[in-house]
Formats: C-alpha cells, sequence, structure tokens
C-alpha cells in the first residue's frame, strides 16, 4: 500500500510539473487560433509609375512598346484592407493618376481614379506556414472594381492583377514594392471606340510599379494551435514508466492483502481509502470539448480502478483558457468539458453517483496558455 501511493504522488507531481512547464509550445504549421474582427487590420499609403498602352493605338504606326515616355505618368494609391487568416485578406484601394490618351505622340492629359477590391494570397504564409518575424512576405492578388475618367465624365469597369511584395522593417510598418495591370473598358482613356484583336489589344491596359509603406493596425499577430499530439510525446516515456510503477503497486497492493486475509489474528482488509492530492490533468485543443490525447485517458483509468476498488468519490473540473473567448462562453466550454471525461469514467465502470462535475470557466493558472485547456480528476477528500 505504501509502495502503491508513492506511485500516486510521483504520478501527481509530474504531471503538476509538466503543466507548470515555461518553454515554448510546439504548435502547429498551418493552423492559427482565431482572432476577433478588430485584429489584423492594415492601412496602405504608396507612389506609382503607370504606363498606357491604349487600344486606340492600333494602326497609329505607333511603337508598340507601353513604356514610352509619351506613355507615362506618375500616381499615388491608399488602401484599407484586413487579413482574415494568414494566408487570405481583402483590400479595397484607390488609385489615382494623371493619365495619357494615346493616339498620337502627344500627351493628351486625362484625369482617371480606381476604386478596386482586391483578394489577397499570402503565399510565404500558406507555403511556409505563418511566422510573424518573416522579413520578406510574396502575395499574389487579383480583383476588380470600377474607375472614372474625370477629364471625359466617364465611368469605366475594370479587372486588375499584381504581386505585392512587402518588407517587414519594425512590429507595425513594412515597406512595399508592387507591380501591377488593370485592364480597363475601351474608354478607360477618355475614347469610346474599342479596338479589335487579341484580349491585350481589344482593351486599355494599365501597367503600374509602386513603392509604398504598410501600418498594422491594431493587433497584428496570430496565436499559432499547439500540437497537442507533440507535447504529450515529449513526457510520454514518463507516463508510461509511472504507469508501469502503478501496475506493479496495484499488484504489491493485492499480494499484501492476500497475506493479511491469510492470519487468523487480523482482520482481511477489504476497504482501505487514501487519498491522491495532486490531480489527473486531461488536456484538450483550443475552442473542442473532445480529449485531445487518447493516452491522458491511461491515467484516468489509473484512478478510475481506485476509485471503484475504494468506492471514492471523484471531483472532475474543466477549465478553458482566459487568453481566448468571451467569459460566458469560457464557462459553458469548461463545463463540457468536465461532462467529457465524466463520462470517460463512467464507461471505465464509475458510478455516476461517485462523480461530482464542475466548470472554473477561463482561467490563466499555466504557462504556456495552453495547458489551461484542460480538466483535473481528484479523489474527492
Amino acid at each position: 500500500m505504501k509502495k502503491f501511493l508513492i506511485a500516486l504522488a510521483m504520478f501527481g507531481f509530474s504531471m503538476g510539473a509538466m503543466a507548470q512547464e515555461t518553454t515554448a509550445d510546439p504548435t502547429l504549421k498551418h493552423s492559427v487560433a482565431t482572432n476577433s474582427f478588430g485584429s489584423n487590420w492594415f492601412i496602405q499609403v504608396g507612389a506609382d509609375w503607370n504606363v498606357l498602352y491604349s487600344n486606340e493605338e492600333h494602326g497609329s504606326g505607333l511603337s508598340r512598346s507601353p513604356f514610352k515616355s509619351f506613355r507615362a505618368t506618375p500616381g499615388f494609391s491608399v488602401a484599407f484592407g484586413k487579413w482574415h487568416t494568414p494566408g487570405i485578406g481583402l483590400r479595397t484601394k484607390f488609385k489615382g493618376v494623371w493619365g495619357r490618351t494615346v493616339v498620337d505622340e502627344n500627351k493628351h492629359s486625362n484625369h482617371v481614379w480606381t476604386l478596386d477590391e482586391h483578394v489577397l494570397f499570402n503565399l510565404s504564409n500558406m507555403i511556409y506556414g505563418y511566422n510573424p518575424d518573416r522579413v520578406w512576405n510574396f502575395v499574389p492578388f487579383a480583383g476588380g472594381g470600377i474607375g472614372r475618367n474625370c477629364s471625359y465624365n466617364a465611368y469605366h469597369m475594370n479587372l486588375t492583377a499584381g504581386i505585392l511584395n512587402t518588407f517587414r522593417v519594425a512590429k507595425k510598418v513594412a515597406v512595399n514594392f508592387e507591380l501591377g495591370w488593370q485592364y480597363a473598358e475601351a474608354d478607360f482613356d477618355g475614347v469610346a471606340e474599342g479596338g479589335m484583336g487579341r484580349i491585350w489589344e481589344g482593351k486599355d491596359n494599365l501597367l503600374y510599379a509602386e513603392v509604398g509603406l504598410t501600418f498594422n493596425l491594431g493587433k497584428s499577430t496570430w496565436e499559432k494551435t499547439p500540437d497537442v499530439d507533440a507535447i504529450k510525446a515529449l513526457s510520454q516515456s514518463q507516463i508510461d514508466a509511472l504507469t508501469a510503477q502503478l501496475n506493479d503497486a496495484n499488484a504489491e497492493n493485492a499480494r499484501l492483502k492476500n497475506l493479511l486475509a491469510q492470519k487468523k489474528d487480523v482482520a482481511p482488509v477489504t476497504n482501505v481509502k487514501n487519498y491522491a492530492a495532486t490531480p489527473v490533468s486531461v488536456f484538450f485543443n483550443i475552442n473542442k470539448a473532445v480529449v485531445a490525447s487518447k493516452k491522458d485517458l491511461v491515467n484516468v483509468q489509473a484512478i478510475a480502478d481506485y476509485a471503484k476498488e475504494n468506492g471514492a468519490n471523484l471531483i472532475v473540473t474543466g477549465y478553458a483558457d482566459s487568453a481566448t473567448g468571451r467569459p460566458e462562453y469560457n464557462q459553458a466550454l469548461s463545463e463540457r468539458r468536465a461532462e467529457t471525461v465524466a463520462n470517460h469514467l463512467v464507461g471505465m465502470g464509475v458510478s455516476r453517483d461517485q462523480i461530482t462535475t464542475e466548470g472554473k470557466g477561463g482561467v490563466k493558472d499555466l504557462s504556456p496558455v495552453s495547458y489551461n485547456r484542460r480538466v483535473t480528476v481528484k479523489i474527492a477528500e
């Protein structure tokens, strides 16, 4: 019996030490926790250089190169957007240029603006996993919108595609270099007649190169989802060793009880009640009420066997982490987690009358934060 109590104490100490460990969690490469709607917004400002290739040029004998000086003009842009995941975002971009109607090599002034909606694809995060400290992010985009030629009082639709490169220089600031193509209706340049021919030649085309800055607003990072299986693997060898010790202790306890029962001058020991001071922990993934690793249930089985053998009552307490979710949601989640473990105990043969469940809601007792997503099982005093 003494060995049995020592084994239980060693097991509790091991689980408590694991929960208090302050080293970083192993995390999943492509999974992060959901942020609030107010997080991950950004604003961009930029200056660009545009070249217009008008469909009116065809047949006029002008050079086909879009980079002739008579086409070139400066511009500016302002954009506002949000990253919904580390890999996918939306951006609304206003772009203004002092364009040129190119029907000959004279510069015909043309004031134009466009308002586009873009879908952004951060391939760096999508391929290599989220990294808040990455210096260079490669972000293709595509979209469309509406434009206005102020000089000719004409509106037009356009499609846009390009590549945005961001270079992190501070926690909230990045430098941008963007290359883009706007494929607009034929009256983009103020001349309504549309050209015929291939895709490039049938519409007005605007190519641009832009340099600017991105400013992140509010919370701009994501919390990576812990890899629960990897966390468990770090200490699984210790858990296996302790489980073996518990099995040995149970066998020794049974042997001693048989020896005592054989002594005529000593009454058989039929009901021995002892208490494990440190609870057994069962861990959960973020926002889940399903046990993350079935290996945790090995430890629950040991305390269930003890409760059945000695008629002990068990207290099952559920927790959530206070870093994510609203308090009322975390309270309900902690209660669901406690019920999950209680159901496992019933499945192991413990009477439901011996089990008391409670939920403590969101807490920040342990570090790392993922260790607060748990249920504890202990013998009632």
